[in-house]
């Protein structure tokens, strides 16, 4: 819980040195100026498949993880389980142990009875406030926002936003909890397409612990099993299940369950292990007398991780070879071609150049498969075709006319070239000449 909670709390104010005019938040997104940063990673909006990419590896993953181990998102790193599981160590602290909590709620009205709970919903608006808080800095840089929070002066969409998240903490872990589990997240529902017998969940030892009954100290356990009959496991189990009833769709794979069973095995001097972590197969080895085995490489699990590997290659070759630099080149649709005089022809086309880099950058124009071309490119002034100024992080617009004499072919192909006048890197894009009508 501590380190999913630093986690998300501390990552807004992880600087990362991107250069001059770009933020140096590690991980922000950026909605005015339509970018996203995730360390070295800068997603532009026409990159989105970059999201998708970034989507499919999560999904797998989840996949993944839970072929091997069973729910263990759900049950260690899920903000569901994470937030709940601070709100009950807040109730805790203020309220006690189950027991006590549950005689204060059946006590009638007190001053006792009144500072506990409103102690208890108190922290827990605070913890809500705060948690509202550091997700709105992923949005917007964290210092310069936290300046504004000091001062009173937050913009009115931020408030709302961190409004509308405290609430939805508060009432999600401190009302919602495994209703949330059960009702409302479809993963409980599509899990068990994902486990097979090799999968490690939590089983309780039925050949072990049955039969089940009360223990007196002092009785004899043969003819008996070692569970007595307690339900602590099922009282700490936060979905409210009995594993002894074998694997359930609530199940969150959390392991209350198995600290519960083993503090009651270690009192009455009994192995651990009734209610274990293990698989279905093993379950059955142990029946047979047979050795367990743990086998992670299977048809699942591979088919799992190759498609992790192959969208993780995928993305890695497009990070590390796609430029900084991007052309857009759209001809003229109407007219599509202008007669001259000295029967040559003009051709109009819209260019984009789309600077990536943080820094202003000069570009120079220019096309090939077409004789005897001239570019001219409209704007204030005279505007040389081999120096395009584009700032930085921004999108420089080009109106080009492109002149020659009649070809051959009334629809003739050519190439633009747009290249970086300081790193030589070059970008290129195939277009049209049209020279007449068909």
């Amino acid at each position: 819980m501590f380190i999913t909670l630093g986690i998300y709390y501390l990552a807004p104010w992880v600087r990362w040195d991107r250069g001059f005019n770009a933020p140096d938040q590690a991980i922000l997104i950026d909605i005015p100026n339509s970018r996203a940063y995730f360390f070295f990673i800068e997603i532009w909006p026409q990159e989105v498949y970059y999201i998708t990419g970034l989507l499919i590896i999560a999904a797998v993953g989840l996949f993944f993880v839970t072929s091997l181990f069973g729910r263990a998102w759900c049950g260690y790193i899920c903000p569901q389980t994470v937030w709940t599981d601070l709100f009950v160590w807040v109730e805790r602290i203020f309220q006690g142990d189950r027991q006590k909590r549950m005689k204060l709620d059946q006590s009638s009205l007190s001053f006792n009875k009144f500072w506990r709970k409103l102690a208890t919903h108190l922290t827990w608006i605070f913890i809500g406030l705060i948690t509202g808080g550091a997700w709105v800095f992923y949005y917007n840089d964290a210092p310069t926002l936290m300046s504004q929070i000091l001062n009173f002066d937050v913009p009115w969409s931020v408030t709302g936003w961190i409004i509308a998240l405290t609430g939805s903490t508060y009432l999600l872990a401190g009302f919602g909890r495994e209703q949330v589990c059960n009702y409302m997240c479809p993963y409980a529902r599509f899990q068990s397409a994902m486990f097979d017998e090799k999968s490690l969940i939590i089983c309780y030892d039925e050949s072990r612990g049955e039969p089940r009954s009360p223990f007196k100290k002092g009785t004899s356990w043969q003819g008996r099993g070692h569970c007595i009959d307690c339900k602590i496991c099922v009282h700490v189990c936060p979905a409210g299940i009995d594993i002894r009833n074998g694997l359930q769709m609530e199940c969150i794979a959390c392991g209350m369950c198995i600290d519960a069973c083993n503090n009651v095995m270690d009192k009455l001097s009994l192995p651990r292990g009734l209610v274990r972590y293990d698989t279905e197969l093993n379950q059955k080895l142990l029946e047979k007398n047979r050795e367990k085995k743990i086998n992670i490489w299977r048809k699942r699990t591979i088919f799992y991780l190759s498609i992790l590997l192959i969208t993780s290659s995928i993305m890695f070759y497009g990070l590390n070879s796609r430029s900084p630099i991007e052309l857009h080149v759209l001809h003229d649709r109407n007219p599509m071609f202008v007669q001259l005089k000295a029967h040559k022809i003009r051709n109009g086309y819209d260019i984009k150049i789309l600077n990536k880099t943080h820094e202003d950058k000069v570009y120079a124009l220019t096309v090939s498969g077409l004789e005897r071309a001239e570019i001219k490119v409209l704007g204030a002034g005279n505007i040389s075709p081999e120096n395009l100024k584009v700032f930085a992080d921004s999108v420089g617009h080009f109106r080009v006319f492109l002149t020659s004499y009649k070809q051959e072919h009334l629809r003739q192909n050519l190439t633009f070239y747009v290249e970086d006048v300081k790193t030589k890197i070059i970008q290129q894009k195939n277009s049209i000449f049209v020279s007449g009508k068909e």
